[in-house]
């Protein structure tokens, strides 16, 4: 503010309102007005460029001003356009805009140098939203080579399209940043290779290397801005970011922060122009208290234009508007659009005129008598402004001061507040004798509510220093509607000055239930009520501060602290009837996550956890991992025999609960650290693992269980059997009855070739050929009875094959007598005409038409046949491999391998061969007649 104030004020612009073009007559012309519901607007290639949000009657469209005044535009959008974005050096235009009611922006850019029937050509179309997350656009930049484009978004994300912008195969699309906080700046900065990005929201300022793979970033500062409030200077300030607070104007460079410039006022809108730092801000004058509000709407909508030369410390122009829309620079001037359709113009004046300017501010009026209220008088009658007032004031207030009347002095002090800057009075008065005239001024600061958080700070610890407690509770007591100070800055001091039952009472009553809990916990040591508070919170402050607060109340008191969790994990609603409308339905927490505050409590766990499978059989996985982990615990622990075997049963039950499935392997190793043997066979015998069931018995030596595993599982996994004969085999105590057993089994079910049998027992010596005699007699025996099977079979595929060849020589060499007398298909009486083949059925005429697929197929016999055809094709496709398979097989460096792929495709199957027709027979209908007949014979035979 003392910077503000000091700096010198100049009217370095002429402003005039801008005019329609005067008509033939000479008539004044009248004020030039655009179209209404102007939103958005934007300059540059000889242009002033609008956007409205109309919808009706084919409106939506974006304006083209030139020079000239001549009013043009076209329809860009179907609802409304929100943001425009006009390069400098290329005529590209990008607009985002809505075709569709709900959020769903699209981006459009234009080619205004190309035309597609009368309007700009639009080179490329595609959604603004990032992901497939509905949210508001909120800023927009595009980089001059036409290379990046950067969309910011309300819910914190920036969307960076790399590469050609105009067409979409040549560009890139992702999201670069994604936070909590709206996105209300952008802008690129192009120094030599290096492209950087800053990246402003309402808390904080960021800047994004893009010339670097990955886009490094880093955090400029904590606090940020308002939309429009941000801008990008110009080589004469090394093309700094400017970023405008309510209370300060900050520059920054991509890994730094600059300078900073102390003008107060709301900002509403910031510029950079030839130089000049332009902004818009609230008139302070019209609504006092618009910088300290909290920032509501105000009734008044003047607004103050102010234009800043930062290099040389000066006010070029200062002047008042009715509700700016924007500020464009183009033609070199400035122009204002205000709200009612109007455009102002400010033009900046020559140098002559600027030098004669200059002269007034010279002349100072100096007091050299002291007669300051004769000053005020007369400057009151003058009607002196209250800038000029404050001066006087000032002034007074020193010569007071350096006279050693420091009680006159601060009431001079106290009447230039909202104008000096509070940081000129307070330095005079840190002196320790003087700490009652500094109460007193901020006292007045804090009643006007002028008062940052370090004037708060500061008065609180004059009160302290004072021992004025009265003083001080009256000012922590002030009326709910009316607090004159930052609640809590005044919480930390009080704290930190050892009032803790005023700094509880200011955080209960203002709901900083974060301040209220550590004060209660970590000073007053109050563990009982700051439990009792988090009762009576809402649902989501409840949880965070139990997660943040629980081990510390779990130490202390843990009965309470479970029952209070037990509450929240199921049904809570808040005690003291706090309970909102939305709260007459209980909510409930995640208990998973309270898991962690029950550390060195684990009788209070097992009790929470029980609770919970009990209440919520739906609960988490990890309640029930973490609750079997406990149970295990307990009872590898536990050296009572009657409670060790109730914690085995209730470990038991729980594995058997069926919770464990689909963290099988969680539960198996959790069984194993602690040895819990019932519990990992039965985990085994869940996850079908027989074999790790065997081996188990099998390393404890236990004997019979090998074998009843064997007989439970082994029809589901032979190998079974084969496993235990090798087990027993190399066991050298005598197992002769356990080996008989297995030798059954495995004869029976023809598990294992007798020599693999004979070979696997020669490792026992106790083993001897009395063992295993009965099963190599038996085995001898069947397989002497499958060899005479075999011969008897072969004989009679000999006598039956040389029956078919005498059949088909007949075939050949003799007349084929059909005797048939009755229709094969509706068994009547065969009558003229019929049909006959060689097989020996026979039909009616109409009958074989009307069934028949074929006129030179039997109906009957053509299913049969026909299979018989398939297998035949498929064994000559299968020989055409031989010669493929043999060159692979020649080749391949794994020989093995390739076998396996053709016997994986079946070309080692079984088929049944066919003896092949006598070549040099014409395809006759008899040779067709007899090959059928072959078929036919063929099959049944085999």
């Amino acid at each position: 503010m003392a910077a503000y104030l000091q700096w010198r004020r100049f009217v370095f612009f002429d402003r005039e309102t801008v005019r329609e073009p005067s008509g033939p007559d000479g008539a004044c012309a009248k004020p030039f007005a655009l179209p209404p519901g102007i939103a958005v607007c934007d300059s540059g290639r000889g242009s002033l460029v609008f956007g409205d949000i109309l919808c009706g009657a084919g409106l939506c469209q974006i304006w083209f001003l030139p020079r000239s005044l001549q009013l043009s535009g076209f329809q860009a959008y179907k609802l409304r356009v929100t943001h425009l974005y006009q390069l400098k050096q290329h005529s590209i235009l990008v607009s985002i805009g809505e075709d569709e009611e709900g959020i769903n922006p699209l981006v459009k850019v234009w080619n205004l140098e190309k035309r597609d029937g009368g309007n700009p050509l639009c080179t490329r179309i595609f959604p603004a939203i990032p992901g497939n997350k509905p949210t508001v656009v909120s800023c927009l930049t595009v980089h001059e080579n036409l290379n990046f484009m950067a969309i910011g978004f309300a819910d914190g994300s920036v969307v960076l399209t790399k590469g050609d912008i105009t067409r979409d195969r040549h560009s890139k699309t992702q999201i670069l940043h994604e936070g909590s906080y709206p996105v209300t700046g952008l802008a690129f900065r192009q120094s030599g290779k290096t492209t950087h990005l800053f990246v402003v929201t309402t808390e904080n300022i960021q800047s994004y290397m893009l010339s670097v793979k990955d886009y490094p970033h880093l955090e400029l500062d904590t606090h940020g801005c308002g939309l429009r409030c941000s801008s990008l200077s110009d080589p004469s300030q090394d093309l700094q970011f400017i970023v405008a607070g309510n209370e300060c104007v900050y520059l920054y460079q991509p890994d730094e922060r600059g300078p900073c410039f102390a003008f107060e006022g709301q900002k509403l809108i910031v510029h950079w122009y030839r130089g000049y730092l332009i902004i818009v801000s609230k008139d302070r004058k019209t609504s006092p208290k618009s910088e300290f509000a909290g920032n509501e709407a105000q009734s008044s909508d003047k607004q103050v234009l102010n234009i800043y030369d930062l290099c040389n410390k000066f006010i070029a122009y200062s002047s008042i508007f009715d509700d700016i829309v924007d500020v464009l620079a183009e033609w070199g001037s400035l122009y204002v659009l205000t709200r009612d359709g109007k455009i102002h113009v400010l033009q900046e004046k020559d140098t002559q005129t600027k030098l004669e300017a200059c002269k007034f501010f010279f002349l100072l009026m100096l007091f050299r008598k002291n007669l300051f209220e004769m000053a005020i008088n007369l400057a009151k009658s003058h009607h002196l402004d209250s800038d000029g007032l404050s001066e006087i004031f000032r002034q007074y207030g020193d010569h007071l001061y350096n006279k050693g009347n420091h009680d006159g002095a601060i009431q001079q002090y106290i009447r230039t507040i909202g104008k000096l800057e509070p940081s000129y009075v307070i330095r005079k008065f840190l002196d320790a004798q003087r700490i009652h005239n500094l109460t007193a001024y901020l006292q007045m600061l804090h009643l006007q509510s002028l008062a940052n958080a370090d004037h708060t700070t500061l008065l609180l610890n004059c009160y302290t220093k004072l021992k004025d407690s009265s003083k001080l509770e009256e000012f922590i007591k002030t009326s709910e509607s009316e607090v004159h100070f930052d609640v809590e800055t005044a919480i930390k001091v009080l704290r930190q000055a050892g009032y803790y039952s005023h700094a509880v009472y200011l955080a209960e009553k203002h709901e900083h239930h974060e301040w209220y809990l550590k004060i209660q916990l970590e000073d007053i040591k109050n563990y009982q009520e700051a439990l009792h508070y988090i009762g009576k919170l809402p649902f989501e402050q409840a949880e965070s501060n139990m997660k943040r607060y629980g081990k510390i109340l779990m130490h202390h008191v843990p009965n309470e602290t479970t029952e209070l969790l037990k509450i929240l994990c199921t049904d809570y609603r808040p005690s003291g009837g706090n309970e909102g409308p939305g709260m007459l339905e209980g909510k409930k927490a995640n208990s998973e996550e309270f898991i962690p505050v029950f550390a060195n409590n684990s009788r209070e766990l097992k009790a929470f956890l029980e609770h919970m499978t009990e209440v919520q059989a739906d609960s988490p996985q990890g309640v029930y991992d973490t609750l079997l982990e406990l149970r295990l615990q307990n009872w590898a622990h536990e050296q009572d025999e009657q409670i060790k075997e109730k914690l085995h049963s209730e470990a038991l039950t729980l594995l058997k609960s069926g919770r464990f499935k689909t963290v099988f392997d969680k539960a198996l190793v959790l069984c194993q650290m602690h040895n819990f043997k019932d519990g990992v066979l039965y985990l085994y015998e869940q996850g079908k693992l027989f074999q790790q069931i065997m081996h188990y018995h099998m390393q404890n030596e236990q004997y019979k269980k090998v074998i009843e595993v064997c007989e439970l599982y082994g029809d589901q996994e032979a190998c079974l059997w084969e496993q235990a004969l090798s087990y027993f085999a190399r066991k050298e105590e005598n197992c002769k009855e356990y080996i008989a057993a297995v030798l059954k089994h495995i004869e029976n079910k023809n598990l294992m070739p007798p020599l693999l049998v004979v070979q696997t027992l020669a490792h026992n010596s106790t083993a001897t050929l009395s063992v295993i005699k009965d099963y190599l007699v038996n085995k001898l025996q069947k397989q002497s009875r499958q060899i005479e099977q075999d011969e008897q079979r072969i004989q009679k595929y000999r006598e039956e094959t040389t029956r078919i060849r005498l059949e088909i020589e007949e075939l050949k060499a003799s007349p084929k007598i059909f005797q048939k007398t009755k229709c094969s298909i509706c068994t009547s009486a065969l009558e003229l005409p019929s049909v006959h083949f060689l097989c020996g059925h026979s039909f009616h005429q109409h009958c074989f038409e009307s069934y028949s697929e074929s006129d030179s197929e039997c109906p009957t016999c053509m299913p049969e046949n026909r299979k018989v055809m398939d297998m035949i094709r498929a064994q000559e496709q299968k020989r055409d491999l031989h010669d493929q398979f043999q060159h692979q097989l020649k080749c391949s460096n794994d020989g093995f391998s390739v076998v396996a792929d053709y016997f994986g495709r079946g070309v080692f199957n079984k088929l049944t061969l066919i003896t092949d027709l006598p070549s040099g027979k014409t395809a006759t209908t008899i040779e067709a007649g007899l090959q059928r007949e072959l078929l036919i014979h063929t099959k049944r035979s085999t």
